[in-house]
């Protein structure tokens, strides 16, 4: 699975693309709003965690997530 984190402008927020790995789209959701998209991919218990990792992320980069 892969992570890019998209900055947004002006009023539009910035966001989360998660890929999986086909770098196909399968979750794209706020950053400062991740616990319903997470639940929906069986991520629950790891929703601490990511949040971090979506904070310390740099804007543009795509990282792969090992889950």
């Amino acid at each position: 699975m892969y992570v890019l984190k998209i900055k947004g402008k002006a009023k539009i927020p910035d966001y989360i693309q998660m890929r999986d790995d086909a770098l196909t789209l399968i979750a794209y959701f706020r950053v400062d709003r991740p616990e319903k998209a997470l639940t929906k991919l069986g991520l629950e218990k790891k929703i601490a965690e990511l949040k971090a990792l979506f904070a310390a992320m740099p804007f543009g980069k795509i990282q792969k997530l090992n889950v």
